[in-house]
């Protein structure tokens, strides 16, 4: 007999963990999560926050959202990149980032109705975490996983108390395991992995310091430092990442993984922090100092039987890009509406075989994203001819070259500029965050071609209705002037069905079929004189039916199925798609 019961057991609060908390609460599943530690994280770690995680925290609730943004530093002062011999000294370059360069920024507001931000990860986790306590949540601090074992009716975890050094059970449905890097949940599931850990190594310091002077006139969230020779030798690039504009940074120093972790001091840490900053006597406050590696690893399994893993335990990779707690967020957006109807009765156990088949790619994609990312650093090191010598002193002369009136320096500067401008597929990757497109039983395309990409899918946002990808964003209005974007009109843990004038047949079919299979609909016809109107014709440009075809629309704001135009039975084929999509097998609730 276990000590406790629940439906789901959540091990980690991290993004992913307390994201799906929040999620199953808001959906009225039972939950519970663990951490190990006293509190939540201690670090800033990730930061940014894309436009598909705050569509997330839209989803959860606009105070959800509001909150996030008065946490964040806001995408304006994301600023851009710089690349510097000091923060107080010469500047080499810079490329506007994060959604800042004007072409970027109008395609960022295109694409969604949220913004792009920085909000570390000791402001986004207590707020997941607070919304899922405040939901219903039940949480447990100081409590480390163990051990699971499951069988055909649900899962038994072994945890230990650390304040009590007991241990006690936990019997839940199922057993969500978003407990990091080094998951033992994982491990004991036996989930398969390709790539390695520890490629390289890197150390963090934290510290405060008013920087103002330095940065308040070309505001960045990073600010990239060659110092050749400096401290570890080698190229001597050191990162100083703004936290807290700006007085609040964390610099990022790699060494040899190769060799034992350096072990740093506070002298040491003042010294490294001086260097960069290129102010020899900054008065500063060291706050912590931590080492870590760069992985390269991802898995290829996700889930066995009862057991799903998410977040950095399934997809393991530098920070570069910006992808680890947005992935994480979308694994849990991916997965928790599905647990909540198969435990609901409303989805059959086979709904959640799709988490394998949709996120399992994603890990791939942006951990295969991340690595490359640190890669195109290289020519900007040739550029500046950082990779021709292996002498400190000839390194900065090859990087003085730049500014002789040659031909080779005028060659020179225009490969600089070319190789930071290229970095924009590590600070600007807006395809990748939002061009997800899912392939699963959970998607109907019925064989409709999946429309191909007309600019780069890494670099930029092609919003598209077909079956698989995001619902496209567009302003819609109320008469009375409400303006709502269509992903407010889905989501919240139902399905919806969005249709125009002559879709009348749909919006009946939707009706009927959500009591039939016992789940909630939401329907919505946009066109003139209806409750929501499309003004600026924005949503028909968009949507890729006529007036009186459908988008069916899954609670995770991704097109389950859709149909061009009104067909001449509506509700067999509605019934058709949600019998596939909810792997009910034709079987509709008995209440109904």
């Amino acid at each position: 007999m276990a000590d406790i019961t629940t439906d789901i057991l959540i091990i980690g609060t991290g993004p992913a963990g307390s994201a799906t908390a929040a999620l199953l609460s808001s959906y009225g599943i039972e939950n519970m999560v663990i951490n190990r530690y006293r509190w939540l994280a201690s670090t800033p770690r990730a930061h940014i926050t894309n436009q598909r995680t705050m569509e997330v925290l839209r989803d959860l609730g606009r105070d959800v959202e509001d909150e996030g943004y008065t946490r964040a530093t806001e995408q304006d002062l994301m600023g851009e990149n710089v690349f510097c011999t000091a923060i107080d000294g010469e500047e080499i370059g810079r490329m506007k980032s994060w959604g800042t360069h004007p072409l970027s920024r109008a395609e960022h507001l295109l694409s969604s109705p949220c913004h792009m931000n920085d909000l570390p990860q000791t402001y986004m986790e207590p707020l997941l975490f607070t919304t899922a306590c405040s939901r219903g949540t039940q949480a447990r601090m100081s409590t480390e996983y163990l051990s699971h074992e499951q069988d055909a009716d649900g899962v038994t975890t072994t945890c230990l108390d650390r304040l009590t050094n007991k241990a006690f059970t936990v019997r839940s449905k199922y057993l969500v395991g978003a407990d990091g890097g080094n998951s033992k949940v994982a491990e004991h599931a036996g989930l398969s992995f390709e790539g390695r850990m520890g490629v390289a190594g890197s150390m963090n310091i934290l510290f405060q310091a008013d920087l103002s002077r330095y940065v308040a006139h070309r505001p960045s969230v990073l600010y990239w430092v060659l110092q050749p020779g400096a401290d570890v030798g080698g190229i001597g690039m050191g990162l100083v990442r703004m936290v807290r504009p700006w007085n609040e940074w964390l610099i990022v120093w790699g060494y040899d993984i190769n060799q034992p972790a350096p072990s740093v001091d506070e002298a040491h840490a003042k010294k490294v922090v001086r260097d960069l900053v290129g102010v020899p006597d900054l008065e500063m406050t060291i706050k912590s100092v931590s080492t870590w590696t760069v992985n390269n690893m991802y898995a290829t399994t996700v889930s066995n039987g009862r057991v799903f893993c998410m977040g950095d335990a399934i997809h393991r990779h530098p920070p570069s890009n910006g992808l680890g707690s947005n992935t994480s967020i979308q694994d849990a957006f991916n997965l928790a509406w599905k647990l909540a109807y198969v435990l609901k009765g409303t989805a059959g156990p086979t709904l959640l075989d799709s988490y394998q088949a949709e996120r399992a790619p994603i890990a791939k994609q942006i951990v295969t994203r991340a690595n490359k990312s640190i890669e195109e650093f290289g020519p900007i090191f040739k550029a500046l001819g950082l990779l021709d010598s292996i002498d400190p002193v000839k390194m900065q002369q090859n990087m003085d070259a730049r500014c002789n009136d040659t031909t080779a320096a005028e060659v020179q500067r225009a490969a600089i500029r070319k190789a930071i401008a290229d970095k924009v597929y590590e600070f600007d990757c807006h395809g990748v965050e939002m061009n997800q497109r899912y392939r699963s039983d959970a998607v109907l395309a019925d064989g409709q071609p999946e429309p191909a990409f007309t600019k780069d899918p890494e670099l930029h946002c092609q919003q598209t209705s077909w079956p698989g990808a995001r619902l496209p964003h567009a302003w819609v209005f109320s008469a009375t002037g409400e303006k709502v974007s269509t992903l407010d009109l889905a989501g919240h843990g139902k399905f919806t069905v969005l249709t125009g004038i002559g879709g009348q047949g749909w919006v009946e079919a939707a009706r009927s079929l959500g009591k039939a299979f016992g789940i909630e609909i939401a329907v919505h016809m946009i066109g003139p004189r209806q409750p929501w109107q499309d003004f600026t014709g924005d949503w028909a440009n968009i949507r890729e039916i006529d007036d009186s075809g459908v988008l069916l629309v899954r609670p995770d704001h991704h097109v389950a199925w859709r149909r061009d135009n009104m067909v001449a039975d509506p509700s067999a084929e509605l019934r058709r798609a949600l019998t596939a999509i909810l792997g009910k097998g034709g079987q509709e609730d008995e209440r109904a």
